[in-house]
């Protein structure tokens, strides 16, 4: 009886436009989300955003990304893109950006260029063996590969590293500042 009572209370509350009481908490709490608008999640990547090298004809152009949500406490950011399938035994790291300012929540196209990353971030090298974005470009006649775009909220203004780390020295140390994440996943195969 006293739930049925509750059901009805809440629902003419909604139907009169009346606030509803809500948890500070939980409705404080909004989802950190990664989006681009030139990749969608699942989806296949355009050749424009694939490697110019080792066989591809891509242009090697990073998409644009953004984020948004992150958790209270962030200081920066860490942006990494992973291929889980390159047949290396460990993956392969096509873009690893560090100590991106909290202020910044997107990276316009191209922005995987040395020297275009905002102000205070570094470009990593990653395993194509120079820093900034490296495009997909898994052996021909492979299956689709996964490249595993994330964006990671860090509890630090800067990462922690040696100078020209390694992409997994990076990734052990944002391990341990990492106070959220968000992530898609979209394919290549040629």
């Amino acid at each position: 009886m006293r739930a049925s009572v509750l059901a009805c209370g809440l629902t003419a509350l909604l139907l009169t436009g009346a606030a509803v009481p809500t948890d500070a908490a939980t409705m404080s709490k909004q989802k950190f989300t990664l989006t681009s608008p030139d990749i969608k999640p699942g989806a296949m990547i355009a050749d424009q955003f694939t490697a110019n090298s080792f066989g591809c004809t891509g242009a090697n152009t990073s998409p644009a990304l953004s984020w948004s949500g992150a958790p209270e406490g962030t200081k920066s950011f860490v942006l990494t893109v992973y291929d889980p399938d390159a047949p290396t035994g460990s993956g392969f790291w096509h873009w690893v950006m560090y100590n991106i300012p909290a202020s910044v929540t997107s990276l316009p196209e191209g922005a995987g260029v040395v020297g275009k990353e905002p102000a205070g971030a570094t470009q990593n090298v990653t395993d194509f063996g120079v820093p900034g974005y490296g495009g997909p470009c898994p052996p021909k006649g492979d299956k689709p590969h996964r490249y595993v775009f994330t964006v990671y909220a860090v509890k630090t203004d800067k990462l922690e590293v040696p100078a020209n780390p390694t992409a997994a020295v990076v990734g052990f140390v944002t391990h341990f500042a990492t106070i959220g994440k968000a992530s898609f996943t979209a394919k290549y195969a040629r």
